[in-house]
């Protein structure tokens, strides 16, 4: 008589797809001084803001541009900044075989802005709290263990429990509102706004696909980061009295991150 025990046995071996958290690294020179050059403007005064985060390396601006691109040279200069450079993407055949050759694998395009719908801008306070542009734009789905605090309705993630240090929540082509709160080292990424009912003291990533009409709203501002279609400010660089600890919203005005009292 033939053995069936074999059919009841689980698999120890799962097959699904995965949209994991990654930086993109838009390089507008081919210029391997110049791109070093950048690279410690913006991020030796901040030697810990990453942590072996996996990194995209997006070629669309210069794909057109005579100059090859050193991509040994850009590899070990991200890599002095604790990145982990993997992919590569809108560059010319010449450049992704070019890439290839130096390990990264070929990413998709970028997906097209989610619901991009413009709004007036508030006019600037005389002191905004700014940070400078950066290339980095975050995309992830939400991490285990985050799943079951989440609903959707119309368009709109809530959350109605707190996030813990490690846990992650990705509103894909909506809005996020969470209710309780976001912990130091927890992350809150939306593509379109971000609403908090409470302190916010993780990261909270917004227009997380180009949306640069989104903004953060939290009614208690402790932020380690806050960041709208790819701008980002730290809170390595103290937050003004009027903002810290009190109401407050993050918005873009250009390439300018404010960040003003409610």
């Amino acid at each position: 008589m033939a053995d069936n025990r074999a059919g009841h046995h689980r698999s120890s071996i799962d097959l699904k797809s995965a949209h994991l958290p990654v930086v993109a690294v838009v390089i507008k020179s081919t210029d391997s001084a110049v791109l070093a050059s950048e690279l410690a403007s913006r991020l030796a005064d901040e030697p810990e803001f990453f942590d072996n985060d996996p990194v995209l390396i997006d070629l669309s601006v210069v794909h057109d541009a005579p100059g090859p691109v050193d991509f040994a040279a850009l590899i070990a200069e991200l890599r002095r900044y604790r990145t982990r450079p993997v992919a590569v993407r809108g560059g010319s055949s010449q450049q992704m075989l070019a890439a290839h050759q130096q390990g990264l694998i070929a990413a998709p395009e970028a997906a097209p802005r989610a619901h991009a719908v413009p709004t007036s801008a508030a006019p600037a306070p005389e002191n905004p709290a700014d940070a400078p542009a950066a290339e980095a734009a975050p995309a992830a789905d939400a991490a285990p263990g985050a799943e079951s605090a989440a609903t959707t309705c119309l368009g709109t993630v809530v959350v109605d429990k707190p996030l813990r240090s490690g846990q992650q929540v990705y509103a894909r082509g909506a809005d996020l509102v969470v209710l309780a709160m976001v912990s130091d080292g927890a992350e809150v990424i939306a593509d379109g706004n971000i609403h908090v009912y409470a302190p916010l003291r993780g990261r909270a990533i917004a227009g997380a696909r180009g949306d640069t009409s989104a903004r953060i709203f939290t009614t208690c501002m402790e932020a380690q980061l806050v960041s709208i279609a790819g701008i980002y400010r730290t809170t390595d660089t103290e937050l003004p009295d009027r903002v810290k600890g009190r109401s407050a919203q993050v918005r873009l005005d250009g390439e300018k991150l404010l960040i003003e009292p409610i």
